[in-house]
């Protein structure tokens, strides 16, 4: 609410300092909620996120905050990314395996 008031006063002034602390907080949220899901990864997934990740529901709070610090497109810009990462790693780690499997080692 003080933000507000301080930002009204002053419309076409672009306050840098807070949006630097938001984003600060918005990443601080971001790494909290992706540490809970690392951590709490062999638990079965039940919660859906914004574009089919799904977590916990140990997890949520971390979510919701997450959800309440950050943009809505940042949001959606880190779960797609997140998945792009987790499914590269997997495709590494699938055809390690189907080499392996083969009798082929790099």
């Amino acid at each position: 609410m003080a933000m507000e008031a301080y930002t009204s006063k002053y419309p076409d002034k672009i306050h840098t300092d807070l949006l630097s602390d938001a984003r600060q907080t918005c990443y601080k949220a971001r790494d909290a909620f992706y540490a809970c899901l690392e951590k709490e990864s062999n638990i079965k997934a039940n919660e859906i996120a914004a574009v089919g990740l799904l977590y916990p529901v140990e997890c949520k709070k971390t979510r919701e905050f997450y959800e309440k610090v950050c943009r809505r497109t940042w949001v959606t810009h880190f779960e797609r990314k997140y998945c792009t990462k987790k499914r590269a790693l997997q495709t590494l780690l699938d055809d390690n395996e189907s080499k392996k499997a083969a009798g082929v080692y790099v």
